[in-house]
């Protein structure tokens, strides 16, 4: 097993773009050929070394590579993006785009999470022990897919458009979200166990089951009897019709 260990110098006010801070990046490497890899720093690229003090432990392949993370990384972006295996732990909050494009491991975030979170990513595992804010497993503005595989799982609420243009993986909101989730879904699950507002939007495929309170559906979805899960019975519905979708909406 590696272990590489994390911490900030200083707080920074300018973002970090911390794209290279992954496991396949680190796995098999020295804390000096850490230190030396580049992150974007303004308009500038700089050593990783230059930001955070860095310890690793032993020396491993990138699946047995674990990066941890001591204290707040709220103004460092892209933390595990496109990371296909290993681990990352966030003791700390965390700012955008964390996992975006992952294809495998791990990303645990003991904090809260700033907007875009797994964004696009296909595969691996997310687990966010606070709150996440806008757009968390979504596509960038101008694609036709968000989340594709994988699972995202909120501990916490998150903020609007939960799981936009999602066509696969899962993700799991163990409190409250904002509007629109499931907004242009075409594929993939959502499961919300807290409230929501104006769920499914323009949804043509997918799933997404909610287990709070729902404020404004949309008029654009038909009733077709109940369905249960997992020994819950919920009000089924199938949409969005204005685009021909074949969604389903569970609703408690």
């Amino acid at each position: 097993m590696q272990v590489v260990k994390l911490a900030l110098k200083k707080a920074n006010k300018i973002p970090i773009e911390a794209d290279n801070i992954n496991p396949d990046n680190f796995a098999g490497k020295p804390a000096e050929e850490i230190k030396a890899i580049p992150v974007w720093y303004g308009n500038g690229q700089f050593p990783l070394g230059d930001f955070f003090n860095v310890e690793v432990e032993g020396n491993d392949s990138v699946e047995n590579t674990k990066i941890v993370f001591d204290g707040d990384v709220s103004r460092v972006k892209r933390i595990g993006q496109n990371m296909s295996a290993g681990e990352i732990e966030i003791n700390g909050n965390v700012d955008m785009h964390c996992g975006f494009g992952m294809t495998g491991g791990k990303v645990v975030i003991n904090g809260n999470a700033d907007s875009w979170l797994g964004c696009e990513m296909s595969g691996g595992e997310i687990i966010l022990n606070g709150n996440a804010s806008y757009y968390v497993g979504a596509g960038y503005r101008g694609e036709a897919c968000g989340m594709r595989g994988g699972k995202i799982t909120v501990n916490g609420n998150t903020k609007d458009y939960l799981g936009e243009h999602m066509c696969g993986g899962e993700i799991h909101v163990k409190g409250d979200v904002g509007l629109l989730p499931a907004i242009s879904n075409n594929g993939g699950k959502i499961v919300i166990e807290g409230d929501a507002t104006m769920p499914a939007s323009e949804m043509k495929n997918g799933t997404v089951i909610i287990n709070g309170e729902v404020s404004d559906l949309l008029p654009s979805y038909k009733e077709e009897g109940t369905e249960e899960v997992e020994g819950v019975t919920y009000r089924k519905f199938v949409g969005d019709v204005n685009v021909g979708g074949k969604g389903v909406l569970l609703i408690k």
